[in-house]
């Protein structure tokens, strides 16, 4: 019998289709990806904004390649090979890549010590509280849990707009902040189209800071048709994901 998730399209597509289409030849950095995934995406965002060399390969989530399993025995995207060494976790991986090619620019933390500690402060905002919020208010099953978590939603987001300079968190400057945010804003839709999100009710510049976010380059370089996340989408708007982050929620529980 397969597995209940497994009806994913197998490749990126529209733009996303083409940038991986420009990374197929070996590199130093192999990059381990699932096109859908928005942790994958943070990384994705990172080597496209400063030009770092990468291969691409597409993981299967279930038909994982042993090679993968070798290096990354927990299994899960985005995980990266540099001169045959593993890494995973998002926010490790951008943080390596940052340190690990600085000749490449932009910079997304910026090199003042106190700056770059307020970049990590609300870096760990977002994983602690948006993206928890983002899902508890997905998979909500009833009206209340729903309006519980639209409002929770709108007040993690609201911090982060309303200490946003404009265009970017930092001001001209687009910084880690951006990154590890714009997947999720992208993915906003489905909020909106099945569970009453709107970018305006958010409030305090939110919609304009985020339409900022979803229009810039590598933001768009590395999407997929939006028609394609919709079967995805579907099973975590009916509470029946399997991903871990799916289960961690329907538990109460932190993300992994």
């Amino acid at each position: 019998m397969g597995h209940p998730d497994e009806n994913v399209h197998p490749t990126a597509t529209g733009r996303a289709l083409e940038t991986v289409k420009q990374h197929e030849a070996p590199q130093d950095l192999v990059f381990w990806a699932g096109w859908f995934c928005p942790f994958v995406q943070r990384v994705w965002i990172v080597l496209e904004e400063r030009g770092i060399p990468y291969q691409y390969k597409e993981v299967n989530p279930y038909k994982k390649e042993q090679h993968f399993l070798d290096i990354n025995p927990k299994g899960l995207v985005p995980a990266i090979e540099y001169k045959g060494r593993a890494l995973y976790e998002s926010l490790i991986i951008c943080e390596f890549l940052e340190d690990a090619y600085p000749s490449h620019t932009p910079h997304l933390f910026p090199t003042d010590p106190f700056d770059r500690a307020y970049v990590r402060l609300w870096v760990d905002h977002v994983a602690k509280n948006i993206v928890p919020a983002f899902h508890r208010f997905l998979q909500g099953q009833t009206p209340e849990a729903q309006a519980a978590g639209r409002e929770e939603y709108y007040a993690a987001l609201r911090k982060v707009s309303e200490k946003a300079k404009g265009p970017y968190f930092l001001g001209d400057e687009f910084s880690m902040v951006d990154v590890v945010l714009a997947p999720w804003v992208l993915r906003d839709y489905i909020l909106a189209e099945h569970r009453g999100y709107s970018r305006e009710a958010v409030g305090g510049g939110w919609k304009e800071y985020a339409e900022k976010l979803i229009t810039r380059e590598s933001v768009l370089k590395t999407q997929s048709d939006l028609e394609h996340y919709e079967p995805i989408y579907a099973r975590y708007l009916r509470d029946e994901a399997q991903s871990e982050v799916a289960k961690a929620t329907r538990a109460g529980r932190g993300l992994p």
